[in-house]
């Protein structure tokens, strides 16, 4: 029978004090509960040693040094016997500092100085100062997660992670300010403070379609896209209008529900991105990282500690990659992988951290490196032309539901009289509608697809949903000619389904067919 926590083990001419507490560790985008047991052995005149089991890693390693410090500065004594720490489940890797308080508490448990019973049912997620003070620890969101699906009621924070705590309902939350007020409460004679509330979160206005001047079709299509959540390629010169448009696509979308919200806040957490008192995220995030980012900075990566990269922090809203050309490609093939899964895995030689990573990508390029507003201005012979776009490899391209030319703004659109185009509640309107609509007609055939972009191809060309031939008649004949491939095909007909949910038919008719084989080749097909 194993000894219960703060009982007494005797053994041959040696007594062992043991005590257990809960911490929380993080394995990539997942919460963990860790149970660290600390056993400790009779004082010796030379000191003792102390043994750490499990698989902790350096930062866990160097856990005694700083509990040894932050108990001298509370007023404790660290035992002078053999101190042994385990970290289980064994088989888990124990990472980062979010255990300190855990290890240092099980210790002064074990150790005789205080009381266990208030360590039930209870876990601890801070860093320690050598200074006795609880500081902050990135992943607080999904750490807590993990402690109340495991049945954890009470979570001892830091006060930099109390706003975050909060969010998770279900919880009592504390933050004390150090190891010491931590003792006390273990002893029963302080009582814990309880954090204030957060104070209301204020959603950030977002850019809004009415500042685009012309551009119909430019408009249309990101309405489209924004419906059947499509992946979009925008080509056209500077000042056309691209970046504009990719901007503009989180305001036609609907706002994340609560599952998602914690999704996304959790993922941005990890990464600790989050804002001071800030709420859960609400509305679809929106990346943008630069052309000069690497492959770890895209999709993640880091060492012991995997963070998030740009794609997992666009999850459930928009990865904007402007100047596409100019990414090396090895990092745009990256993005092959998460958005056919849905899912960034990174793999270690010791462990693997899987990441959420279900996005919207919206590229954009120049028709050539020179970048010039005007074609007739351009410099570049047609080899350089094409092979600046043909950085961007046909396995990712292939990827991209929607190919739009996007051309000048006319200058009367401008510099004209003209009234300001449709702003983005009023579209938003339809493409909530149309995205109704879609998740009722999946859901009715018992699939959890809500949006068109997410139906796999051979749903959408078998039965009941199969397309009569008189309908798929352009996109046959692409097909047939090679200009466009079986995943092409595939996509062409989900925006098919799309733009009839936008016109509020039930199945799509030839125009529909025919508009999207033009949105997925950016020709006319007629």
């Amino acid at each position: 029978m194993p000894p219960q926590p703060g009982a007494a083990s005797k053994g041959k001419g040696r007594l062992d004090r043991y005590a257990r507490s809960t911490g929380l560790t993080l394995l990539g985008a997942s919460g963990t509960v860790v149970t660290v047991e600390a056993t400790v052995g009779r004082p010796s005149p030379s000191g003792g040693k102390v043994f750490l089991s499990g698989l902790p890693d350096s930062s866990v390693n160097q856990a005694q040094t700083r509990a040894r410090a932050a108990m001298s500065n509370s007023g404790l004594t660290f035992p002078d016997g053999d101190v042994s720490v385990n970290f289980g489940p064994a088989s888990v890797p124990t990472t980062g500092t979010s255990c300190d308080l855990a290890f240092a508490c099980a210790i002064v448990c074990a150790a005789g100085n205080a009381p266990t019973e208030r360590l039930e049912g209870t876990a601890m997620f801070a860093e320690l100062g050598l200074d006795g003070s609880l500081r902050g620890v990135l992943g607080v969101l999904p750490a807590l997660l993990a402690a109340r699906a495991a049945g954890i009621r009470r979570v001892l924070v830091s006060a930099d992670n109390a706003t975050e705590a909060q969010l998770v309902d279900g919880l009592t939350i504390f933050a004390p300010a150090d190891l010491g007020m931590v003792i006390d409460w273990l002893r029963g004679s302080a009582e814990l403070p309880s954090p204030p509330p957060p104070e209301p979160h204020v959603t950030p206005s977002l850019p809004d379609m009415a500042d685009l001047r012309g551009q119909a079709m430019a408009r249309q299509a990101l309405e489209v896209a924004a419906a059947g959540r499509h992946h979009m390629f925008l080509q056209g010169p500077p000042g056309a209008g691209k970046t504009m448009l990719a901007e503009r696509l989180p305001s036609l979308l609907p706002p994340l529900t609560d599952e998602e919200a914690l999704e996304v806040t959790s993922v941005h957490s990890l990464a600790g991105t989050l804002p001071p008192n800030c709420g859960l995220i609400r509305h679809p995030p929106f990346q943008a990282p630069h052309h000069t980012t690497t492959a770890p900075a895209l999709i993640g990566g880091g060492g012991h500690h995997l963070r998030p990269g740009a794609v997992p922090l666009a999850h459930r809203g928009v990865l904007f990659l402007d100047e596409a050309p100019e990414f090396k490609r090895d990092v745009l093939d990256a993005l092959r992988q998460p958005l056919e899964s849905g899912e960034t895995v990174i793999h270690r030689a010791k462990h693997t951290a899987t990441f959420p990573s279900q996005v919207q990508l919206i590229l954009a390029a120049n028709p050539c490196p020179c970048a010039s507003a005007k074609s007739h201005q351009c410099v570049c012979p047609g080899n350089t032309r094409r092979r600046y776009l043909a950085r961007l490899s046909g396995p990712l391209m292939d990827r991209v539901d929607i190919h739009l030319r996007v051309p000048t703004v006319a200058a009367s659109a401008i510099v004209g009289d003209q009234p300001a185009g449709e702003s983005s509640a009023d579209m938003a309107k339809r493409v909530l509608l149309a995205r109704m609509i879609a998740a009722e007609r999946w859901g009715k055939s018992g699939q959890s697809w809500q949006v068109n972009g997410a139906v796999p191809g051979p749903a959408l060309r078998s039965q009941p949903w199969r397309l009569p031939t008189s309908a798929t008649q352009e996109a046959n004949t692409l097909l047939e000619k090679g200009r466009i491939s079986g995943r092409g095909y595939d996509r062409v007909l989900r925006l098919a389904w799309t733009l009839s949910d936008l016109a509020g038919q039930t199945i799509p008719s030839r125009d529909d067919v025919a508009a999207a084989c033009e949105m997925r080749i950016g020709f006319p097909v007629r």
